[in-house]
């Protein structure tokens, strides 16, 4: 599996696991609801560090555990 898409299955599955939609997701992180399902799946294969961040603030864990 190439790393891109770990990304977006990481993000997935915590986000599934926080009970949140996409759009939920979106707003907290404020990143846009096409960013979010275009990472999920795959259609985004080079995430900005920032993107990611503001991503991983929102889902409340390390960058680290959106990249494993």
């Amino acid at each position: 599996m190439s790393q891109e898409n770990k990304i977006g299955k990481n993000i997935k599955k915590l986000r599934q696991a926080k009970g949140l939609s996409q759009d939920r997701l979106s707003k907290a992180a404020d990143v846009s609801y096409n960013s979010i399902i275009k990472l999920e799946t795959g259609g985004i294969t080079n995430p900005t560090i920032e993107t990611l961040q503001k991503i991983a603030k929102a889902l409340e864990v390390q960058v680290d555990d959106l990249l494993k």
